[in-house]
């Protein structure tokens, strides 16, 4: 049947063996083999996907850089797998409005590296930036240490182009910096994980350069104080446009993978950076400094951006030292309320205690985002086992604090089953009617969200 396919993008569908292996995983550690993979140029090869698809009635599955972290561009019931990396062009950067209008393809770092040229700025920045797509950042909502102070990619989507399931386009969005007519179906689409239709352009807000950038080490021997330092940072109005944490076993993995001279007696570390008009930054970091002292901090300021480089690849080399450690870790991200962050700390801290198996957390301390890191082997069945009921238990104690499941990853297929603990009947038929609407043969993405 793939032939038919293969006669209407000629050179662009490929079922070698080594194509179906390398396109059926993500950084989720699942796997599945998709039944052939595509790789469409522009527009109309989508559409011609899509249309073929529904003719043929087989599943789809959008993949941008297959780096998220829940399994959404697992090809599940043999799908095809649409890999977007073809369609990687800047198409237009408009300084005039600060908008730039990007392909789906677009790395995330290559966007940041020619807008700072021009003296611009794109503030989302997840982990994965320097291989990780504009479509999936916006399929996934993805957000990053930048967050804080600027928001996640939803923030800065004005309007897409899309195709849906069977095969005509929508424009959704505007240009300009209001519009309110109709419903938002830009932020609809955004953070629908690839299961209501196929991006195919994007076009983002950005912002000018920040002046100055000014970074702070603070390091911890009291894990409650480092929470402690936080919360009292925030309620001072100062808002960082990063407030990073890792905790003793994240900075121990850290310095065992990659040294880069962190003391492995801490109980934590905070990473955070102010940007602006250097003055009033300044001023906030000498703040800064006496609020983390007070709460027993020691404060360290990079001089320079090799120092401020440095201090940042500690903060990179957690999840390949973590995997280095344990391939098949369990990684989930969570978030609670700001204040909530030492209790939630403490909580993960016993939970570790009790069940015997490590638990590492780290992440954005100032939104509340930790990514909590369950570190079990599946060679050790007993011992993965044990660590996939951890799971329920960290998210059953998010929600007892009012936070969510998820604060950038997406449920895709690890969180599925899950899903319920949070959204309620009455929303999740509401959603499922959604996904219905767009796609009611269940073609696109299908076996991702929903239990």
């Amino acid at each position: 049947m793939t032939n038919n396919l293969s006669r209407l993008l000629p050179g662009r569908v490929s079922t070698a063996p080594e194509d179906l292996l390398c396109y059926g995983f993500d950084a989720s550690g699942l796997e599945a083999s998709p039944s052939a993979v595509v790789w469409p140029h522009d527009l109309q090869d989508v559409i011609e996907v899509m249309a073929y698809a529904r003719s043929n009635r087989v599943p789809i599955v959008p993949r941008g850089a297959g780096s998220g972290m829940t399994g959404g561009t697992i090809p599940l019931q043999n799908a095809i797998v649409m890999s977007m990396e073809k369609m990687n062009r800047i198409l237009e950067i408009d300084r005039d409005n600060m908008t730039v209008l990007v392909e789906p393809g677009v790395i995330n770092s290559h966007l940041q590296r020619d807008l700072e040229r021009q003296r611009l700025f794109y503030p989302p920045d997840p982990a994965s930036m320097k291989f990780c797509t504009i479509g999936g950042n916006v399929a996934e909502n993805a957000g990053g240490p930048r967050a804080l102070k600027y928001g996640v990619t939803r923030d800065y989507v004005l309007g897409l182009e899309a195709v849906l399931p069977d095969g005509s386009v929508i424009t959704t969005g505007v240009r300009t910096a209001k519009g309110v007519v109709g419903y938002d179906l830009t932020r609809l689409l955004t953070g629908s994980e690839g299961t209501l239709a196929v991006i195919t352009k994007v076009r983002l807000k950005v912002l000018p350069m920040p002046e100055e950038v000014v970074t702070l080490m603070v390091l911890f021997r009291d894990l409650e104080q480092s929470g402690n330092a936080v919360t009292a940072i925030l309620s001072q109005g100062m808002v960082p446009r990063t407030l990073e944490f890792m905790d003793r076993a994240a900075i121990r993995a850290v310095e065992h993978y990659k040294p880069v001279g962190l003391p492995t007696e801490l109980e934590a570390l905070l990473l955070i950076e102010l940007d602006g008009d250097p003055v009033v930054i300044r001023k906030e970091a000498e703040k800064i400094t006496s609020i983390c002292s007070h709460h027993q901090g020691e404060v360290i300021m990079a001089e320079d951006d090799q120092a401020r480089e440095k201090i940042w690849e500690a903060r990179r080399s957690i999840s390949p030292a973590l995997y280095h450690l344990k391939p098949s870790k369990i990684n989930e991200d969570i978030v609670v309320p700001r204040s909530t962050i030492p209790v939630m700390l403490k909580k993960l801290q016993a939970l570790s205690r009790e069940s015997g198996i490590t638990i590492v957390s780290f992440g954005h301390a100032g939104d509340g985002n930790i990514h909590v890191n369950i570190m079990a082997d599946k060679e050790n069945k007993p011992e993965y086992e044990k660590a996939l009921g951890l799971v329920k238990d960290v998210f059953r104690m998010t929600l007892e604090l009012g936070g969510t499941i998820s604060g950038e990853h997406g449920v895709g297929m690890t969180k599925k089953e899950y899903i319920g603990m949070e959204i309620k009947p009455a929303e999740m038929a509401l959603m499922k009617k959604i996904k219905n609407l767009f796609d009611p043969l269940n073609i696109l993405n299908p076996g991702k969200i929903f239990p």
